[in-house]
């Protein structure tokens, strides 16, 4: 199965007063499953941009095929979505090719590994093998965080298309400030390290470094990430780093493989 790719720019140059009558009801499902949990009606107008009288002619849709449940005045992702999340699961070329070197990344360091994608602008965990540590650090599976801060953010942006990273920079600290210059240099030097590694940035306490995995010589198809407690990764980030890069070329291997 060929990787998916995302036509990222046009989406963020897409508010959500643009988007076009077809896209409404996938852009309400896209913001329920972004979001993590039940939202009211209200919040969902303000996540999307749409009127009121809108929004609800999207929900009816969405309910009427089973994308979306409502409970006490709540909207959620429904049973057909849980249908294609698994489907996801069983077909998706690059979780299951990622996964068994995952598996083994997180018996050798003892630590939850994540497998994620930039979808937007946004990282989204595909895939987590959690460590079996009862202090543990772990990336919901479906879980998204904004693209900018954090090792899994900082790797997949510098490794998306030029035009793509400038868009969100453009997006996240305008298109010509000090701060904005200061994100691309850093990105540069993680483009050339291979790698990229964070502290607390996402989630206080918790350690990280994120590692590409390339679908063909030159185009990323995600990242790796090994978490670890700030405490516990003290003294071993070293160590942690090269498993992760060991294990993120072999699954590079698997996917740019015949």
């Amino acid at each position: 199965m060929p990787l998916q790719s995302f036509d990222t720019e046009s989406m963020l140059t897409r508010g959500p007063t643009s988007v076009a009558a077809a896209d409404r009801v996938l852009h309400v499902l896209a913001v329920l499953a972004q979001h993590g949990q039940p939202m009211s009606a209200a919040e969902l107008m303000e996540a999307t941009g749409l009127a009121r009288s809108t929004l609800y002619r999207q929900l009816a849709r969405l309910k009427q095929w089973g994308f979306v449940l409502e409970s006490s005045g709540h909207y959620a992702p429904g049973p057909l979505s849980l249908q294609l999340a698994l489907g996801f699961d069983m077909a998706s070329h690059l979780v299951h090719h990622a996964r068994p070197d995952m598996q083994a990344l997180a018996r050798q360091s003892h630590e939850s590994v994540g497998l994620v994608v930039a979808v937007n602008d946004s990282v989204v965990c595909l895939d987590i093998v959690d460590s079996t540590q009862a202090l543990r650090c772990s990336f919901e599976k479906g879980r998204s965080v904004p693209l900018r801060a954090g090792a899994s953010a900082k790797c997949l942006l510098a490794h998306v298309a030029p035009a793509t990273r400038n868009a969100i920079l453009d997006l996240h600290y305008g298109a010509d400030t000090a701060e904005r210059q200061a994100a691309l240099s850093e990105l540069e030097g993680i483009a050339k390290a291979g790698y990229a590694v964070s502290s607390g940035e996402v989630d206080a306490g918790v350690w990280g470094v994120s590692v590409p995995v390339f679908g063909s010589p030159r185009q990323a198809a995600g990242a790796i990430t090994l978490m670890a407690p700030i405490l516990r990764a003290q003294g071993q980030e070293a160590a942690l780093t090269g498993m992760a890069v060991v294990a993120a070329a072999r699954i590079s291997r698997q996917l740019t493989s015949p």
